[in-house]
């Protein structure tokens, strides 16, 4: 007579424990942290300015313009430089 061996979940058990033992600690030290959220000044577009202008104006000293202008681009999803009167652009804070 051929004696077969059982399959048992005890070893699966055993392996699933450790697992969680050893991942356990490492996930309770996880620290997460949420993005500050952007703050914006709102503009209104005057005859006569320019991105630059307006860049310019909102840029600290010693500052890079055409980082603020990226900046400003990017936060009103701008495709060119071109801005009209009466348009309301928000600067990044």
């Amino acid at each position: 007579m051929v004696s077969r061996k059982r399959f048992t979940l005890m070893p699966a058990i055993a392996l699933a424990a450790l697992s969680l033992m050893v991942t356990l600690p490492t996930l309770s030290n996880l620290h997460l942290y949420a993005a500050t959220a952007q703050r914006y000044t709102v503009v209104t577009v005057e005859p006569g300015d320019t991105l630059w202008s307006i860049a310019s104006a909102h840029t600290i000293a010693n500052g890079d313009v055409q980082d603020t202008i990226d900046r400003i681009s990017a936060a009103n999803h701008l495709q060119a430089s071109t801005i009209q009167p009466g348009e309301k652009i928000r600067i990044p804070e």
